[in-house]
């Protein structure tokens, strides 16, 4: 605005300071140069607009999104990993499948023991020259057929064959049904025992930084007593070395943790963010369980040995189907049909029925059977020796697992009072220290007893409640 009235100052100047013949020449050039100003004037007022305009929209689109912070591990509880593993392991999927492959296996051998139902169609043309050379064209040499079939099949008696297949088959299902308990079982165990190693991670990392802030206090202090003259050299570069000591300790506790978090994530199962675990190793001790009564629950509630237990089922039927091979069998078929045959000017139409009983008998299959029994007697015997060899295990299992809880549970009473002292002991250690008639050696001596207690139980909580995991794992208990 101020550039335009210059300009009609300017111009209204120029025009007073000109004689009559040169205003009509001036008045043009003056509302020329106007018309160019105002020009400019808009074009500035433009770039101005835009430049606020786009300018600003940066800003105000930060304002209004602002960055996204980075997520942080999820932290769960026992339970929700266990929950997790068992909805996303590997090895409880692939348990899973097995079990849908049963089941289809099932019906696939109950189908044996079931009506077989079919309905075939069929269009044909026959062309056969000779015939009508042969009667003089009396028999015409095309001929079409149309027919459609119903038929049934029924085993009657296959001397037990049947029967042994579907008992087989579930068997089978049962097995199956074991196994996916196992790896469930198993997965329970090993996200049980990761969750507390990373609890336990989490607690030696505490300690060692705990440590690390008291060497550097202890240092602060020996400077503290070096200026005021009641320390030495030596003192302040003793505790210089027990600060630099201190820290790698600290980095291999961190890094520690970052791998327990690791396999815990692993184990939950695929697509698995980072993950954190939320809990306490605190627990009550737990007296051990008689070993007999611990061993005779495994025997009867262990997954492994229930699914060996029916693999021995399976392959008695399989025996028992060996045996039928050269052994008499009887079927019975029907079939119901309706024809349509037109040759020449000729047609004719008519049903066509059949039903039967049919009788086989093998006189001499060249030992085939025989082969067959004794690959099916092998089996069940190998199946017999692993059942057996699995109860052995079992026995070994629970025997460790019996007296592990019980060391474990020793062990954690006697250091659940040894960290309360401890931590007393480096008090009166550090106090005495301060009025000068403890030394250096003797605070270091109390410091180490302690850090060296809170290591010892929060071990002795981890070894425990892992031992008693370990227990309910080994007799089949685990999670039911």
């Amino acid at each position: 605005m101020m550039g335009h009235a210059w300009v009609r100052a300017h111009a209204g100047a120029r025009v007073q300071g000109t004689n009559g013949q040169t205003s009509g020449r001036a008045s043009r050039r003056g509302d020329d140069a106007r018309a160019r100003e105002a020009r400019r004037v808009s074009a500035a007022v433009a770039a101005l607009a835009a430049v606020a305009l786009f300018g600003a929209a940066p800003h105000a689109q930060e304002l209004r999104d602002p960055p996204a912070l980075p997520r942080g591990p999820r932290v769960l509880t026992l339970e929700e990993a266990l929950a997790l593993a068992q909805a996303q392991n590997w090895d409880v999927k692939k348990a899973e499948a097995y079990r849908e492959w049963v089941r289809g296996k099932y019906a696939e051998e109950r189908a044996a023991a079931l009506p077989q139902l079919a309905l075939d169609a069929s269009v044909r043309r026959d062309s056969d020259r000779t015939m009508s050379a042969l009667t003089g064209g009396l028999f015409p040499a095309l001929q079409d057929a149309r027919t459609v079939d119903a038929s049934l099949t029924q085993v009657l008696f296959a001397w037990g064959k049947v029967g042994a297949t579907v008992r087989a088959a579930r068997h089978g299902i049962a097995s199956a049904e074991d196994q996916l308990r196992l790896y469930r079982q198993a997965a329970r165990r090993d996200v049980t025992a990761a969750f507390y190693d990373v609890l336990l991670a989490r607690e030696l990392e505490s300690v060692a930084a705990e440590n690390l802030v008291q060497k550097e206090r202890h240092q602060e202090e020996a400077r503290n007593r070096y200026a005021l003259g009641t320390a030495t050299d030596y003192d302040v570069l003793s505790a210089e070395v027990a600060v630099q000591n201190a820290r790698p300790e600290v980095l291999r506790a961190e890094n520690a943790v970052r791998a327990a978090r690791l396999r815990l994530q692993v184990l939950l199962g695929p697509e698995q963010d980072e993950v954190d675990a939320a809990g306490s190793l605190e627990g009550p001790v737990s007296a051990p369980p008689d070993y007999a009564a611990a061993l005779a629950t495994a025997w009867q509630r262990r997954p492994d040995i229930q699914a060996q237990a029916d693999r021995v089922q399976v392959y008695e039927e399989l025996k028992r189907i060996a045996r039928a091979g050269d052994k008499p069998r009887l079927d019975f078929s029907a079939s119901y049909a309706h024809k349509w045959l037109s040759f020449g000017p000729y047609a004719v139409d008519g049903p066509l029925w059949s039903a039967g009983v049919y009788l086989k008998v093998p006189l001499f299959d060249g030992l085939r059977t025989r082969g067959q029994v004794l690959e099916a007697q092998s089996d069940l015997t190998s199946a017999q020796i692993d059942l057996a060899k699995l109860r052995d295990q079992a026995a070994v299992q629970v025997r460790a697992a019996v007296d592990a809880v019980r060391e474990s549970g020793e062990i954690l009473a006697a250091v659940s009072g040894t960290e309360s002292q401890a931590a007393k002991l480096l008090a009166m250690a550090e106090k005495g220290y301060e009025y000068g008639v403890k030394t250096q050696l003797e605070v270091e001596d109390a410091a180490l007893n302690l850090r060296q207690a809170r290591l010892d139980l929060a071990r002795a909580r981890r070894d425990h409640l892992v031992a008693r995991t370990n227990l309910k794992w080994a007799t089949g208990t685990l999670g039911e």
